[in-house]
C-alpha cells in the first residue's frame, strides 16, 4: 500500500481564494481586515514565519502591519505596544512571533492580547472558550488540521485518534476539536510509556512533538491518516516531519508531507481567524451605530 498524499498547499490556496472574496466584499463595505505582526529579535526562522504571514496577508486582500523590534526591547514596551494596537479600530487581529527573547515572559505577552484579536487562539480566554465547545478562535494548526480531515472526507465520529505532544499550541487544542468532532482520543507525551502500542490504535495519527522521524511505518496502523505537524532542519540543510515519511507513507491510508502538508494550512487558517475577527468588529461597529 502506498498513501495517499494530503496536499497542504493546493488546500491552503483554496482557502486562501474564499477569505480573499470576504475580504474584498468587507474592505467594499469600509472595513478592511488588518493583521498586526510583531517581531522580536533576528530569529532565523521567526523572520521566514513572518515574511510568510505578510505576504499571505498582502495576496489574499488584507492588510499586514509589520512591527520588527530588536532582540533587546524591554518587555514595558512591548506591552506598551500590544496596548496601543489593542485599542486601535483599524487592528483586527494581533500576533506575537514566538519565541520571544528570554528576558520576556511570554506568557504574559499571550494575555496582553485583547481576546478578541487573538487570532492565534492562544489566550486563556480564548484556551476555556475552546474547551467549553464554543471557541472564538481556533488556534491556527489544529484548525489547519481539521480542515484537511473535513477535506479528506475522514470520518471522525467514533474513529480512534492519537496525539503525539501535549503543548497548548497543537496537541492539547488538537486533542479537544477532535474530541468535539467524535473521536476518542488519547494524547502522548514524554512520559508515556510504549508509544508505539497507542500509535498502533489509531485511525488518525497527529504527531507535534519536534523530533525528526520519530514515528516509523511500524508504529502505524495499516491504512490510518497521518497528519505530521513536526517541521525539523536536518543537517544536511533538508526540512523533515516528525514522521519518517519514507517507512509511513507505505503502511498509511493518507498522510501529509513536509513541506507542504501543514505548513501552509497554519498560515491559511490565520487568515480566517483574522477574517472573523474583523467581521465581527465591522457587526459591532454597525450595531453601536444604530
Amino acid at each position: 500500500m502506498t498513501a495517499r498524499i494530503i496536499n497542504g498547499t493546493e488546500l491552503a490556496k483554496s482557502v486562501r481564494q474564499e477569505v480573499a472574496v470576504r475580504a474584498a466584499a468587507l474592505t467594499a463595505q469600509g472595513t478592511q481586515p488588518c493583521l498586526a505582526v510583531i517581531l522580536v529579535g533576528e530569529n532565523p526562522a521567526s523572520q521566514v514565519y513572518v515574511r510568510n504571514k505578510v505576504k499571505a496577508c498582502e495576496e489574499s486582500g488584507l492588510r499586514s502591519i509589520l512591527e520588527h523590534h530588536p532582540a533587546t526591547l524591554g518587555e514595558a514596551d512591548l506591552l506598551a505596544r500590544i496596548d496601543a494596537l489593542n485599542t486601535d479600530p483599524d487592528v483586527h487581529g494581533i500576533l506575537v512571533q514566538l519565541p520571544l527573547p528570554k528576558h520576556i515572559d511570554s506568557h504574559k505577552v499571550i494575555e496582553a492580547i485583547a481576546a478578541e484579536k487573538d487570532v492565534d487562539g492562544f489566550h486563556i480566554s480564548n484556551a476555556g472558550l475552546l474547551m467549553t465547545g464554543q471557541p472564538l478562535f481556533r488556534p491556527c494548526t489544529p484548525y489547519g488540521v481539521m480542515k484537511m480531515l473535513e477535506n479528506q472526507g475522514v470520518a471522525l465520529r467514533g474513529a480512534e485518534a492519537v496525539v503525539v505532544g501535549a503543548s497548548n499550541i497543537v496537541g492539547k487544542p488538537q486533542a479537544m476539536l477532535l474530541l468535539q468532532a467524535g473521536a476518542t482520543v488519547t494524547i502522548c507525551n514524554s512520559k508515556t510509556v510504549d508509544l508505539a502500542a497507542h500509535t498502533r490504535r489509531a485511525d488518525v495519527l497527529v504527531v507535534a512533538v519536534g523530533r525528526a522521524n520519530m514515528i516509523t511505518g511500524d508504529m502505524i496502523k495499516p491504512g490510518a491518516v497521518v497528519i505530521d505537524v513536526g517541521m525539523n532542519r536536518l543537517d544536511n540543510g533538508k526540512l523533515a516531519g516528525d514522521v519518517d515519511f519514507a517507512s509511513a507513507v507505505e503502511v498509511a491510508g493518507a498522510i501529509t508531507p513536509v513541506p507542504g502538508g501543514v505548513g501552509p494550512m497554519t498560515i491559511a487558517m490565520l487568515l480566517v481567524n483574522t477574517m472573523e475577527a474583523a467581521e465581527r468588529s465591522a457587526g459591532s461597529a454597525g450595531l453601536a451605530a444604530r
